[in-house]
């Protein structure tokens, strides 16, 4: 079976949240007998078809960058030639150029489209593109959300009810960090801190973590790279370290040391958060907030650490406060994030869903 994957960026790169569960897909199922390739949008001229491990990727040169969205003319005829040899054509959506390729080109192929989150920002551009929208999501096969909460909360995934099934994202286990690099990162940082890692971005809530840090004088450790890096060191809390480099290595090293993951992301724009189920698969417990999207279907409230009201610096800082004088508690519920973890978000659950899924539509 050949899929092909459309998706606005892939490795090299970018591999943050979408493109790290395509990976996962196409690795995980290639032992399986899935040739998997996928198309994206990329700077370098005529870069073409390249390996990525077990896989394919091929990148269209990407004319035009606007509104968050990568556009291009040669991604038309490179769709055409790849979706005439897949046996399924996969859409990871937002990316409203997916759906001109759609609807333009209209592949003779069933399709797939993992809906991994709502527009949220662009209000005025997402009025105008609705139409679209509308067209491409009534026009494919089988609509995937990533978890019940957004299926539920989601006024566009509601509308398309019969065709949406639900398939969590997973990770696959991760080798343990060498002592050597817990102790060097242990030297460095201390231990028992919280711990944020992703993207500096707009809706990851980090003006009010920085505010409850603020409050309560806990250590906390931010580490990523984005637009909010400057606000954050203008801050200058004693109580904070910023790490802006760091391997996958480092970072399981970091999760080792702290005392909980706290990820105070307050817009829908973060519909699932991969770097909780980082959190989870590690054994740590988890601070999220409550907005109706996959955060909270990862982190369960007083089971596997606690939600809180987003945009709410003094309910966060109270969580905080409340882990760091419960080491039980802390324990407890590291404990009940790593049991979830195995029993629903490992990646082996979340490729054996999509291959059944793909084997009633070839």
């Amino acid at each position: 079976m050949k899929v092909l994957h459309v998706f606005k960026t892939y490795l090299p790169d970018s591999f943050t949240g979408i493109e790290r569960v395509i990976w996962e897909i196409a690795e995980g199922l290639a032992p399986e007998g899935v040739e998997s390739c996928v198309l994206s949008l990329g700077e370098r001229v005529g870069a073409g078809r390249y390996p990525v491990g077990s896989h394919f990727g091929y990148q269209a040169k990407r004319d035009l960058y606007m509104a968050s969205t990568g556009l291009s003319l040669s991604v038309f005829k490179a769709f055409r030639e790849l979706s005439r040899t897949a046996d399924i054509v996969h859409y990871h959506f937002p990316w409203p150029m997916a759906d001109l390729l759609h609807l333009l080109e209209r592949p003779d192929r069933p399709t797939v489209v993992t809906y991994h989150s709502d527009i949220v920002r662009q209000r005025v551009l997402r009025r105008l593109y609705e139409p679209m929208m509308r067209r491409f999501l009534d026009g494919v096969d089988r609509i995937v959300a990533t978890s019940p909460n957004y299926a539920e909360s989601s006024a566009v995934l509601r509308r398309y009810r019969d065709k949406t099934s639900v398939i969590p994202i997973g990770l696959a286990d991760e080798e343990a960090p060498s002592v050597a690099l817990v102790e060097e990162w242990r030297q460095r940082m201390g231990e028992g801190f919280f711990l944020f890692v992703g993207a500096l971005r707009y809706y990851k809530g980090l003006p009010f973590l920085l505010d409850a840090a603020e409050r309560t004088g806990l250590p906390l450790v931010i580490a990523g790279k984005g637009a909010m890096e400057a606000e954050i060191r203008a801050r200058k809390l004693p109580n904070l370290q910023l790490v802006e480099t760091f391997s996958d290595r480092d970072k399981a090293a970091l999760l080792h040391l702290c005392r909980a993951f706290v990820f105070p992301s307050h817009l829908r724009s973060e519909a699932f958060g991969v770097a909780l189920l980082e959190a989870a698969r590690a054994g740590k417990p988890m601070i999220s907030c409550e907005i109706g999207t996959g955060t909270t279907y990862v982190n369960l409230d007083g089971e596997t650490g606690l939600a809180v009201p987003p945009a709410d610096a003094q309910a966060l800082g109270e969580a905080m406060r409340k882990l760091a004088g419960d080491p039980q508690a802390v324990a407890r519920m590291g404990q009940a994030a790593r049991a979830r973890y195995e029993r629903l978000f490992k990646a082996e659950e979340m490729c054996r869903q999509y291959l059944g899924l793909y084997r009633t539509l070839s």
